[in-house]
């Protein structure tokens, strides 16, 4: 059927008309009322998620949080009153087995508002019944990548015969936008290398943007592309024919070798944005005159607002409602079964389902024994993530085309890697993708996985819009980014990374950890695993650190707290010496040499501003002592935000340029990250501060 046009089948009943149209008319109204929005898209989309979510979705609307429903993920997130329209209509409820409802007609009264269940676009975590955060154009299909890729995941490793605990199908509407932003190419591309038969996407093929139509900038046969991809790629003439609508639906089930993208021919429902206040963008509120209008084409009475005719509710309730309970039922019915049959499979899904880490899964996590050459530590967080994993059957993740740099290959047996025939693998091959990358792995964290992916920490610039999406959805994901510094040597200035530090601590939310030592690294998984809705990334070097000897210096537990005193004086300090990563090194050599002139030192450890700022005044106080003024601060990144810690007359030693392709001491040298220039700054700051 690639490339084939289904074919209409005959007319729309009454009452389908009638739940079209009451989608429609509820958009139009929410629109009009917050006199912003869109409403133009939900009105041409109305029949195709119409057909989908009454006649195919397997979703139970009273219980929402089913593992095994198929997911909805709207990426056109700007077509909000479509997805919000269809919870209420079906009555998803706002919790398993509540009778509250997710979204009341109250809820669609406040479209837009301070507070409102009914946000501009989709917000997981927010709403009940959105699958995932959208807006940014391409995000919500990149996730339905990973979420598709997590199905089969939990398919391979937790089905069992006859029990089939985890089949779900993954469906997004995306718009011309969607597949003009590269990220969903990206996704798109490693959707059809992973033949993800569980995957389909809906294609509005409506021509219009924001700027006017798609010919402006936008030329090219997508049809083409997809099924250049290895998708299969059905077309619908007009999206309001459900009947073939529902044809291709038909096919992409009885497909089970690629993804279906399923292109639907939709006329925008208006033209041009006609409101009152000019200043609010992106709106398609009609106007009165408009609205009436649109409602008599519709047959609607024109004076209505907000209107559910008799019988709608009812019919979902008879379509969706009915099939999805029927569906949850038989599927409680497997759970009951596999947890009589298999009480340990029945506690790994416990776990996965409860985001409760197994009984000992950190039982391998090494200790590092003190040695002055040390390792990378890229090369310990490699040792430590595969000592976890071994023992989180639903941790998986992988590398953009950089694991054996970023050191992030699970190496212990059974591991396997994630392929089109071996679906269960936990090595994910991301290609160099990185955008996508990101954009998956926030869908595999979406369906339940603890989820990572690893790139030079310059690339993180690649990222920044997944990596701000799972703060925003509070997803405890992780990124491994190695290469932090302009420790990187010859690659140059292009590979050295000088604001990636600072621009991911920017991120509310997101948990930044840069260890400088082994030790500091297993503590820093400890600190991630642990979290349950907040997403980290860790900053770890490629040259080799010392591992600190912890008899003579603070414990790395410190870490959990995001910064400790590693080594200390007797009494009150003349400096305070602070120093993140591969620069703590520099702070001991220098503590060291000034003990041995019998002047007081500290050396504090900063791994995490993020969990430092979180703990309470005291004890920050008790590391960065507040009348102590003489203090140096050592990082290979840019110094801004530094003087936080450092106090406004406190000596910063950072990058205030881009970095060079040279050898690394050259490199420290010209920059000035050695032991003399942080002793030098400290005796300065003492002097200083004497005066």
């Amino acid at each position: 059927m690639s490339g084939a046009e289904t074919k209409p089948k005959g007319e729309l009943s009454e009452i389908d008309k009638l739940s079209i149209d009451t989608l429609r008319t509820l958009a139009i109204d929410a629109v009009q009322k917050a006199n912003s929005g869109h409403a133009g898209a939900p009105m041409a989309l109305a029949p195709v998620a119409y057909t989908l979510w009454n006649r195919y979705l397997r979703y139970d609307p009273a219980h929402p949080h089913w593992p095994n429903r198929d997911r909805f993920v709207l990426s056109a997130g700007h077509a909000s009153m479509l997805l919000y329209g269809l919870l209420h209509l079906a009555g998803v409820a706002q919790t398993d087995g509540g009778n509250e409802p997710a979204i009341t007609i109250e809820d669609i009264k406040n479209f837009r508002q301070l507070d409102s269940k009914t946000p501009g676009h989709p917000e997981y975590h927010f709403t009940t019944g959105v699958e995932t955060t959208t807006g940014p154009l391409g995000q919500g299909v990149a996730n339905s990548v990973g979420m598709a890729m997590g199905g089969r995941f939990l398919g391979e490793t937790l089905n069992r015969p006859d029990l089939p605990l985890f089949d779900f199908n993954v469906y997004a509407i995306c718009s011309d936008g969607d597949l003009m932003e590269g990220v969903a190419a990206e996704a798109a591309s490693i959707a059809g290398h992973l033949r993800l038969s569980n995957l389909c996407w809906i294609y509005d093929n409506n021509t219009i943007t924001i700027e006017g139509h798609t010919e402006l900038a936008f030329s090219e046969e997508v049809a083409t592309r997809f099924l250049s991809y290895g998708w299969q790629v059905l077309r619908v003439a007009d999206a309001n024919d459900v009947h073939a609508i529902s044809a291709a639906l038909e096919t992409f089930l009885q497909s089970s070798d690629r993804p279906t993208l399923i292109v639907v021919n939709s006329i925008i429902g208006f033209g041009a944005p006609k409101k009152q206040n000019t200043s609010k963008a992106h709106s398609d509120a009609l106007g009165e005159e408009e609205v009436k209008g649109a409602k008599r084409a519709y047959g609607w009475p024109e004076d209505s607002q907000f209107l559910v005719p008799d019988g709608v509710v009812e019919n979902f309730r008879s379509g969706i409602g009915q099939r999805g309970a029927e569906l949850f039922a038989t599927w409680e019915g497997f759970m009951a079964e596999a947890k009589a049959s298999d009480p340990a499979l029945a506690e790994e899904i416990d776990a996965l389902l409860t985001g409760r880490l197994p009984e000992g899964w950190d039982k391998d996590i090494p200790v590092f024994p003190a040695d002055a050459k040390g390792m990378a530590t890229r090369e310990s967080s490699g040792k430590v993530l595969n000592a976890i994993a071994k023992n989180v059957p639903h941790l998986l993740g992988g590398s953009a085309d950089l694991a054996p740099s970023n050191k992030t290959k699970l190496e212990f047996e059974g591991a396997g890697t994630l392929s089109p025939f071996e679906p269960g693998g936990r090595n994910i091959h991301f290609g160099v993708r990185e955008h996508a990358m990101g954009s998956i792995v926030n869908g595999l964290g979406l369906v339940g996985l603890r989820a990572y992916g690893a790139t030079f920490l310059v690339f993180a610039d690649y990222m920044r819009p997944p990596i701000r999406l799972a703060s925003l959805m509070e997803l405890p994901v992780f990124h491994v980014f190695t290469h932090d510094s302009i420790g990187v040597g010859e690659d140059g200035p292009t590979h050295q990374p000088v604001e990636q530090l600072l621009t991911l601590r920017a991120i509310p939310g997101l948990v930044t950890l840069r260890p400088a030592d082994a030790n500091e690294v297993a503590e820093a998984y400890r600190v991630i695993m642990g979290l349950k809705d907040q997403p980290a990334v860790l900053a770890l070097s490629r040259q080799p650190l010392p591992t600190f000897d912890r008899t003579k210096y603070g414990s790395a537990a410190g870490v959990a707290k995001g910064g400790y005193v590693l080594a200390d004086c007797e009494g009150t300090p003349e400096v305070i010496l602070i120093g993140t990563g591969s620069e703590v090194q520099l702070c001991v050599s220098a503590y060291e040499a000034l003990t041995a002139e019998g002047i007081k030192a500290r050396v504090v450890s900063m791994p995490s501003w993020d969990l430092f700022e979180r703990q309470d005044e005291a004890y920050r106080n008790a590391v960065l002592t507040p009348e102590v003024l003489a203090r140096v601060a050592v990082e290979q990144g840019s110094v801004i935000g530094w003087d936080r810690y450092a106090g406004s007359a406190g000596a910063i030693i950072g990058m205030h340029t881009f970095g060079s392709s040279a050898p690394i001491k050259d490199l420290q040298t010209k920059f000035g990250f050695t032991p003399e220039k942080v002793l030098q700054a400290a005796r300065d700051q003492i002097a200083r501060h004497k005066k």
